[in-house]
């Protein structure tokens, strides 16, 4: 432990864009109270892991990088925050390696109770349930400018309660950052010299209920400010797009057409047993009807294989409709249960047929992958690069989220946080390649 008044701070974040927001003001929240962040685990007089508890295996990483830091660092002060302890208020007899215990409400305050424990070395659980009209939670956030591209939170909770999922227990209902809020935190992001930002939410489409607003007034507020030339959406609930959204959002020249629609199975008895709210003809006709509005659109899903009593037929429906509609990329995952659940107490798939449906939606999802980058070669995008970390290339993405890379020229130059055209030529597995418009041309 650091003998001198200044403590320093390490920071382990895992799940989802959400987390990673969050991280950021947890870290900024840390730097006012006078903490000093650190990059080295080993070095650190206070270790927060802000977890993740969507999966068996989030709660498993979680619980291991708290032990490994208890091992590793036996004289650090762990904190254990997030999603996993406010879906199990009884996670600290669980894990009596955390020294600090907290949910994912009221987290401005743990810099306080880490200066508590310093001082009385008592153990602290601090688990604030929610209600049923708790606001929107505005927390400190002073981003530094080391990414082009910046997270911005402006949802929280989730009303669907699907039966696999343990996540509204974990944050309760959907609140929304006010308008005024959001248009400051940008402006500053904008000032910093983050071009794009990619707003995020536990459940995005949700957006602004309590206010009488709509997703497509977050994204016309961001694209106000000067500085902000691009705007992506995280992932999207498909039942809460209209077609007054979408209308709406085509007029926004700076929201970027890639749509990660989350589908789970493209199997309506799965989905009914999921308890989703739509069906996979509603959800091909919403990407039609997004490809009207948006014809250089680019789909990412997430996919579950494995969910209680789903049958081969099943699978096999899902299977067919991922490639009918022809997805950018697929996140595929294998149901795990989750306490507390519907879908925890009903007949579960054998892990060993879990694997091989996974094993079979990703090959699908690497071939849609492929012959997505394909159909790329010889359009002419907008590339905004970002940080260099490749002696070969300069990297950056498209406005449909394509990585594009093109070979760096000699006398090599810095692209990032640039804007430049490029024409695609060749399509790779994970990539397109590309050459700088005017160049060899």
């Amino acid at each position: 432990m650091t003998t001198s008044n200044t403590y320093k701070v390490y920071f382990m974040t895992f799940g989802c864009k959400v987390n990673s927001y969050e991280t950021e003001c947890m870290r900024s929240g840390f730097i006012s109270a006078g903490f000093e962040v650190c990059e080295d685990k080993n070095s650190a007089d206070v270790i927060l892991i802000n977890s993740c508890t969507v999966t068996g295996s989030g709660d498993s990483k979680s619980l291991y990088a708290v032990r490994k830091a208890r091992k590793d660092c036996p004289d650090s002060v762990i904190v254990l925050t997030g999603c996993l302890p406010q879906a199990d208020p009884d996670i600290d007899k669980k894990i009596p390696e955390a020294d600090i215990i907290t949910g994912t409400k009221d987290r401005k305050n743990i810099p306080n109770l880490v200066i508590e424990f310093i001082k009385n070395k008592n153990k602290i659980s601090e688990i604030i349930p929610y209600g049923n009209h708790d606001d929107f939670e505005i927390t400190e956030y002073e981003s530094s400018f080391s990414h082009t591209r910046a997270f911005v939170k402006i949802q929280d909770g989730c009303n669907c309660f699907c039966s696999y999922c343990i996540i509204p227990y974990a944050r309760g209902r959907c609140r929304s950052k006010p308008l005024d809020v959001l248009g400051n935190e940008v402006k500053m992001l904008a000032e910093r010299g983050h071009k794009e930002i990619v707003l995020v939410g536990i459940n995005l489409a949700f957006y602004g209920k309590e206010y009488n607003l709509r997703l497509a007034d977050a994204v016309e507020e961001c694209s106000k400010i000067n500085g902000i030339e691009r705007i992506r959406l995280s992932s999207i609930e498909p039942e809460m797009i209209l077609d007054k959204d979408l209308e709406r959002l085509s007029k926004i020249e700076k929201l970027c057409p890639q749509f990660h629609l989350s589908l789970q199975s493209g199997c309506a008895r799965t989905l009914k047993a999921m308890n989703r709210r739509y069906n996979p003809d509603e959800y091909y006709s919403l990407t039609r009807k997004i490809l009207e509005y948006f014809p250089n659109a680019s789909f990412t899903t997430d996919i579950m294989v494995g969910f209680p009593e789903e049958t081969e037929q099943d699978f096999e429906e899902s299977l067919a409709f991922a490639e009918k509609v022809g997805f950018a990329k697929i996140h595929v995952f294998q149901y795990s249960p989750r306490k507390g659940t519907p879908a925890a107490k009903m007949k579960q798939v054998p892990k060993d047929i879990k694997m091989r449906r996974a094993d079979r939606m990703k090959a699908l999802g690497e071939k849609l992958r492929e012959e997505y980058l394909e159909r790329q070669v010889g359009k002419t995008v907008p590339v905004l690069f970002e940080r260099e970390n490749s002696a070969e290339f300069h990297q950056g993405h498209a406005p449909d989220y394509t990585l594009i890379k093109v070979p760096k020229g000699n006398p090599e130059k810095s692209l990032q946080n640039y804007i430049f055209y490029v024409k695609i030529i060749e399509g790779c597995h994970d990539c397109c390649l590309g050459i700088l418009k005017g160049e060899n041309q």
